[in-house]
């Protein structure tokens, strides 16, 4: 079986919908439901990453990082990224966006662009803890998760203004 992610809330290559669009943009800030099954073997743990490639900033745009998921897991609910971190699994992490916040935070380009691509990519890691710092960057959590991913799966939302 292929490593596969999905959401019930955002159909791949479709427009994301407001309740999941950043709240400085008009939108509810919630992060989608997200499923995904068919994990590679020694899968110890998972993460979830949220990221804009087409941002104006020459490095793109981290909109949501978590990490340390129990590798029996198979899904996030829907409102999974608030920044309390009331709903996510225990002994998980959520890392800073690029908003400054800890948690989810929608999309929300500029007035103007084109669509942004909006890439929601899990990945099936080799260990069963990442150790990081709370202040890790994106860039940080990232290359911490290529480095020890086994396999990763992803589909892509859309989103303009």
């Amino acid at each position: 079986m292929a490593f596969m992610l999905s959401s019930p809330d955002i159909a791949p290559q479709a427009t994301i919908s407001a309740p999941f669009v950043y709240g400085g943009c008009g939108g509810g800030n919630r992060s989608p439901a997200l499923r995904w099954s068919g994990a590679p073997a020694g899968t110890q743990s998972f993460a979830v990453t949220v990221y804009d490639p087409d941002a104006p900033t020459g490095s793109g745009w981290w909109h949501w990082l978590i990490y340390n998921l129990p590798a029996n897991l198979g899904e996030l609910a829907a409102g999974a990224g608030a920044g309390d971190g009331q709903q996510v699994p225990k002994g998980s992490a959520q890392g800073i966006n690029d908003y400054g916040e800890r948690g989810y935070g929608g999309p929300c380009p500029p007035p103007g662009d084109r669509p942004h691509r909006y890439l929601f990519t899990i990945f099936a890691l080799k260990i069963a803890h990442l150790e990081l710092p709370a202040s890790a960057s994106g860039a940080m959590i990232g290359f911490n998760l290529n480095a020890n991913a086994l396999a990763t799966a992803s589909f892509t939302g859309r989103y303009g203004r």
